[in-house]
């Protein structure tokens, strides 16, 4: 291989140009005809057996150009980026622009790289923690919170639904008198006020008696995702088989005793206080620790290539596939459940992504700015620390993950750390 020139022709894009000697591509050529002469027939010859040059007569002299040419790439424009010292942030654009036996392989290539940068100011930033105080009325939303893991479900018969009850009901949809698709379900489970109905539909069912049979008159939402529904007025008709409603026990002390670790509503009361006020605090360093990061990254000095963003995004939506995969859930499933389209969840991440990548530039220009070093102690540390989280041999946690990608990450986790311990708290 041969570098012949490399050129910035624009911010963050360099083009090479890349000779390929004539021994070389050769050695290719012939390389691709004793892959291929297996599956070849020509008159005169056993399959597999006729020579390359009676192959090149019959087929052209190019004949294995592209396979020899496809086994030169990868490996030749790989060398000349490590050669031009360039740090590709996307799949280098090629194009081959000569092919000669006699004077070898031209290979023009267009690279994407990572971008200069710069960031001053990112220590002694200002910012203002505030911690949410906790009430009265907190505590006791916690306490109630035990009560309903200590209800009870109480069979109703003495009046007729209300909302805040579960119901146990008959449905059948019908738009013009045609039962729909999804519309009908015996002996299903509601819960009045809960929302899991389109409007209207719970409190309709609200004021009728177990045994009854009523129809219930519902319009569908315009934006609704089935679009032959969207907007449409149905009639629902709907048999109530049963009531119940959840009584939540007393609280006093015997249920404090009974649920809890302590002996009384007061020490529970406080314990809760406590936990919550802690709760409060962790909230308010991570808003500042927020704070701080947006603050590095509005001091960011950078032409960040629009490559870096759209591949961060790409891996994002790779992680949630990978997230969702153990649950049986494909990411078609999981827009259709959640109502997205690829389009609007790709808008969701792109604005992350552009945040995430943005902030690891920054961070990583401080490491170099303060002269962070990273130790082989703390790389090793951090392999084992990974191995025992995931369960697998240090030495096949290595195997995925390389010991410099790792150095850089602890020497941008530092860097975070200088950012917070040299900022002013108010």
């Amino acid at each position: 291989m041969s570098l012949k020139s490399s050129n910035k022709v624009e911010t963050n894009k360099y083009e090479l140009e890349i000779e390929i000697s004539p021994e070389a591509f050769e050695e290719a050529i012939e390389k691709a005809y004793q892959k291929a002469k297996k599956k070849i027939q020509v008159n005169g010859f056993r399959k597999g057996k006729a020579p390359r040059r009676i192959i090149e007569r019959e087929y052209g002299e190019a004949v294995f150009y592209e396979d020899a040419i496809n086994e030169l790439y990868g490996p030749e424009v790989d060398a000349a980026v490590k050669e031009a010292g360039l740090e590709l942030v996307a799949r280098p654009d090629g194009e081959v622009t000569s092919v000669d036996k006699e004077k070898g392989v031209s290979i023009k290539v267009v690279c994407i790289v990572k971008p200069e940068v710069d960031i001053d100011g990112y220590k002694g930033i200002e910012v203002t923690k505030v911690v949410k105080d906790v009430t009265d009325e907190d505590v006791a939303k916690e306490v109630d919170k035990l009560r309903e893991k200590n209800m009870r479900i109480v069979t109703v018969d003495d009046r007729a639904a209300e909302m805040g009850d579960d119901v146990v009901i008959d449905f059948e949809g019908f738009k013009d008198d045609v039962a729909f698709e999804g519309g009908k379900a015996e002996d299903f489970t509601l819960s009045l006020g809960s929302g899991q109905f389109i409007p209207g539909f719970e409190e309709a069912v609200a004021g009728h008696n177990i045994g009854e049979e009523f129809d219930i008159n519902v319009t569908f939402p315009e934006d609704y995702q089935a679009k032959e529904l969207a907007g449409a007025p149905v009639v629902f008709k709907i048999k109530l088989k049963s009531i119940s409603k959840k009584e939540l026990p007393e609280l006093d002390d015997e249920m404090i005793k009974d649920s809890t670790e302590f002996d009384t509503v007061d020490e529970y009361k406080a314990d809760v206080k406590k936990k919550l006020q802690e709760a409060a605090e962790k909230e308010a360093d991570a808003d500042v620790e927020q704070k701080l990061l947006d603050e590095v990254i509005s001091k960011l000095e950078a032409e960040v290539p629009q490559e870096m963003f759209d591949n961060r995004a790409n891996e994002m939506i790779a992680e949630l596939e990978q997230r969702l995969a153990p649950q049986g859930i494909t990411l078609d499933t999981y827009l259709q459940f959640s109502g997205q389209t690829m389009d609007s969840l790709k808008k969701v991440y792109d604005e992350q992504a552009e945040k995430q990548v943005k902030l690891r530039l920054a961070l990583e220009k401080i490491a170099e700015k303060d002269n962070i070093e990273v130790s082989d102690d703390e790389i090793n540390a951090e392999f084992d620390k990974l191995a025992e989280q995931y369960k697998m041999p240090v030495e096949q946690i290595k195997i995925y993950i390389k010991a410099d990608d790792l150095k850089k990450d602890i020497a941008v986790g530092k860097a975070v750390d200088l950012v917070k311990d040299s900022a002013v708290i108010k």
